[in-house]
């Protein structure tokens, strides 16, 4: 039997955290729910779609009685910010229904068994570590857009958390372009290599989850799960279990030809070009000369773009083709103001990388045009 109070400022946050992983259409009906836990001062949320699972606590005003119910996740959320600001909101369970009221409204929801909702297996965990929340968003944000989104190889569909000694790595390849970054741990000594592919869909999640500020995050990871506890929220995610390709190999190495340009000039020029590229294809010409690059794309239709910007090379003329769309990724993610691109021919691989700061580093396979 649940009876309590809460403010809507509490209450909101977390339901939209947990709300967020809920799918809309789930093969089974109680996966569509949120499942409410009463015990003593603290509520728990919790959602789930058997692969990624998010509980959100809430701290009440006052000790209530322990008791547990299933709500629909969607329509609970939609009437949580229906309610103004300042709203006091509490939840009564009767029998199988649950009233929420506040002030004059009053809504009744039907609920479910808990007995129907699925526990993601407690499992021993092989390895915990402590970092902080903002490092490993940085990580997740400058790596994620190289993700697969429904490759046949399924292990491209997530991205290889790397631990190793004092680093976190996070390396992401949809097997025409690669994303690495990497960043030191203050007091992290992992004594040897560990590496775990986070599915796409529990990435997302846990970077929603991470704050900017200097929280930190408990990472514990398990044979099948990788689990990560704050203060306000534990988030459990699968494993996908496959081998990531060795990223290692694919980092092209000893390109001699070397430019530097603004980050925010080559986007332009970029998306410049790529408005008269192949829809389909998105391939644009990088012609390389002394200090300057021309950028030309055509499309079926006999329109052709031909941009020019001043850069720092000097070295022989060279012309490769590349997808504009994975160029322009790069450019949105890299922090620094100048970017460095490497290029050894016209059948090779480009890396790029920050100016400055070579933590992450991105790889883009060259296309014939």
């Amino acid at each position: 039997m649940i009876q309590v109070t809460l403010s809507r400022e509490s209450l909101l946050k977390p339901l939209q955290l947990v709300g967020g992983v809920v799918e809309k259409r789930q093969t089974l009906p109680v996966l569509s729910n949120v499942l409410l836990e009463v015990e003593g001062n603290q509520l728990s949320l919790t959602g789930t779609d058997l692969e990624v699972e998010i509980v959100g606590r809430v701290t009440l005003m006052e000790a209530a009685q322990a008791g547990a119910i299933t709500v629909p996740a969607r329509k609970f959320l939609d009437i949580v910010k229906s309610l103004p600001d300042d709203a006091l909101i509490s939840l009564v369970q009767n029998e199988d229904r649950v009233v929420v009221s506040s002030g004059r409204s009053r809504f009744t929801l039907a609920t479910l068994p808990v007995s129907d909702f699925p526990n993601v297996e407690e499992e021993d965990d092989s390895l915990s570590l402590t970092m902080p929340q903002q490092t490993l968003k940085q990580l997740i944000d400058a790596t994620s857009f190289a993700m697969a989104q429904q490759d046949v190889r399924y292990y491209l569909n997530g991205m290889l958390l790397e631990l190793n000694q004092h680093q976190v790595k996070t390396v992401a390849t949809d097997g025409h372009r690669l994303a690495l970054s990497c960043r030191d741990v203050d007091g992290l000594m992992i004594p040897e290599r560990k590496q775990v592919i986070v599915p796409r869909k529990g990435i997302l999640e846990l970077n929603r989850l991470m704050s900017e500020g200097d929280a930190t995050v408990e990472l514990a990871i398990g044979q099948n799960h990788i689990r990560a506890r704050t203060d306000s929220f534990t988030f459990t995610s699968k494993l996908v279990d496959g081998k990531f390709p060795d990223y290692e190999r694919v980092i092209p190495r000893g390109g001699d030809k070397e430019v530097v340009g603004d980050r925010q000039a080559l986007r332009a020029i970029f998306s410049r070009a790529a408005i008269l590229s192949n829809e389909k294809y998105r391939g644009v010409r990088l012609l390389l000369s002394e200090n300057n690059l021309m950028v030309k794309a055509n499309n079926p239709e006999q329109e052709e773009a031909e941009v020019n910007l001043e850069i720092d090379y000097q070295g022989p003329e060279l012309e490769v083709g590349f997808n504009v769309s994975y160029l322009l990724d790069v450019m949105n993610v890299v922090p620094g103001e100048q970017v460095r691109l490497l290029m050894a021919d016209s059948s090779s691989s480009a890396l790029l990388s920050d100016f400055d700061d070579a933590a992450s580093q991105y790889v883009v396979m060259p296309m014939r045009l």
